[in-house]
């Protein structure tokens, strides 16, 4: 890649820009496309007019000719008709994360899987800092790798989705997580086996000094689809896991190497992930110290199990972030008590009976909103009290109104948020807005009554 001349660049999203600025420090001609025109993507092509690239929001074609190589970024899916044709023309093609990594400076500490990796990057990239190494959060995460690349930095810890891996080919990570393996995107990948297939890429290029970290139930899975080499060893909460969360402690070997109660990874939703960022930090170096005093300083993130407050007993969870059936009920288990669940928007699969019999054990209530509540309300309302909202705000009323207290109110949604909102932060927030209004309420109720007495 280091004798580029000419290079397309598809899409002026966040990789798409950064890509562009990349290649453009090494004086390679770029033309940036992007068929859509919205203001963000109006402001890049403007950004990136300025360091001199031909940007081209609103495009309907590729230019004319040839490239010595295509840059796509993630939100464009493999069979899209830009891709098709730089196929036929014997373009090159590959990912943001592929054109940045070929640059790397530092070593890369990889994550992937369905749910929870910015967790677990943000929670390794702490570690690391915390332990005195120059370590920074890089991918789907945010920025995109090719901003950070050229820091001068020991790790990377770097986010990888599905879409990303689309198009890797030499890709590899000194130390490379696979989280967890749950359906998600099919509305993209179409078949489990192939959202498989791409997720193992990431293990592709290992090398034998190279340390791959796989959740144990997908371990057999992802290594029949992974021709790299490595050093593999698996994780979890089974017996079966080479590396163990039991009963708040991570084992090694049968022994109990690190102290996690008392933590919000001291359960058996969250606990295996503290042991993939144990097993990577002490692959980094990183003393068992300083890996548990990191650990008890994490902060969840936003939108992901937030506490949003409490009213009359009640409990009020965003998690918003959940935005496919496994979050969903990964939620629901991480619950004290009944839950009155929130759930719904647009749907990223479309088995929703593998979730029902969560729903008996812990649901009170399921109140439904956006695209997929009809689906979701004739998959479960046989066997759960379902009702279908509409809305976030009809949904939180009438959650709001008949919780007890010692229960909980989750937003889970299980669901993307785009049929009503711009994305699951602005959902979440909505939430925590309505969760406030609640409670000045409540508190106007009570003084009321108090002047009454």
């Amino acid at each position: 890649m280091n004798d580029l001349r000419t290079c397309w660049v598809l899409g002026l999203g966040e990789s798409g820009e950064g890509a562009a600025e990349l290649l453009r420090r090494e004086s390679v001609s770029v033309v940036a496309l992007d068929a859509a025109s919205s203001p963000a993507i109006l402001d890049a092509a403007a950004r990136l007019e300025g360091l001199g690239v031909d940007a081209r929001p609103g495009a309907t074609q590729l230019p004319m000719g040839a490239a010595d190589l295509c840059v796509v970024s993630p939100g464009i899916p493999a069979e899209a008709p830009w891709l098709l044709a730089c196929k036929e023309r014997g373009i090159p093609i590959v990912s943001e994360l592929e054109l940045a990594w070929q640059r790397r400076k530092a070593r890369v500490l990889a994550v992937t899987g369905s749910n929870g990796k910015t967790t677990l990057v943000r929670l390794l990239e702490q570690i690391l800092q915390r332990a005195g190494l120059r370590a920074a959060a890089a991918g789907n995460i945010g920025p995109c790798l090719s901003r950070v690349v050229d820091q001068p930095l020991d790790w990377l810890v770097v986010e990888v989705s599905s879409f990303q891996l689309e198009w890797v080919k030499k890709f590899r990570a000194d130390v490379g997580i696979l989280l967890n393996l749950l359906p998600n995107h099919l509305d993209r990948h179409g078949t489990m086996d192939h959202y498989a297939a791409l997720k193992a890429r990431l293990f592709a290029q290992a090398e034998q000094h190279d340390l791959c970290l796989v959740e144990a139930s997908c371990m057999d899975r992802v290594r029949s689809q992974s021709s790299g080499a490595g050093h593999w060893l698996s994780f979890g909460a089974g017996p079966d896991a080479d590396l163990r969360f039991r009963q708040g402690w991570i084992e090694a070997g049968g022994r109990a190497v690190a102290d996690l109660r008392g933590t919000m990874f001291d359960h058996p939703v969250t606990g295996p992930a503290a042991v993939a960022a144990w097993a990577a930090a002490r692959a980094c170096g990183v003393s068992n110290d300083r890996f548990e005093a990191a650990i008890r300083d994490f902060q969840p993130l936003p939108h992901r199990m937030q506490a949003a407050g409490r009213m009359d007993g009640v409990r009020y969870i965003n998690d918003s972030k959940a935005t496919n059936l496994a979050a969903m009920v990964a939620a629901l288990q991480r619950c004290v008590g009944r839950v009155h669940l929130i759930a719904g928007g647009l749907a990223k699969e479309n088995d929703f009976l593998a979730a029902k019999d969560f729903l008996v054990e812990r649901a009170a209530g399921v109140y439904l909103i956006g695209s997929a509540s009809k689906a979701m309300f004739d998959a479960w309302s046989a066997d759960v009290a379902c009702q279908q909202c509409g809305d976030l705000e009809t949904a939180f009323s009438r959650a709001a109104a008949v919780a007890k207290s010692g229960e909980t109110v989750l937003l889970s949604p299980g669901c993307a948020s785009f049929d009503q909102f711009p994305g699951y932060e602005s959902r979440g927030a909505r939430f925590l807005e309505l969760v406030d209004q609640r409670s000045r309420f409540v508190e106007e109720v009570e003084s009321a009554e108090e002047a009454w007495k």
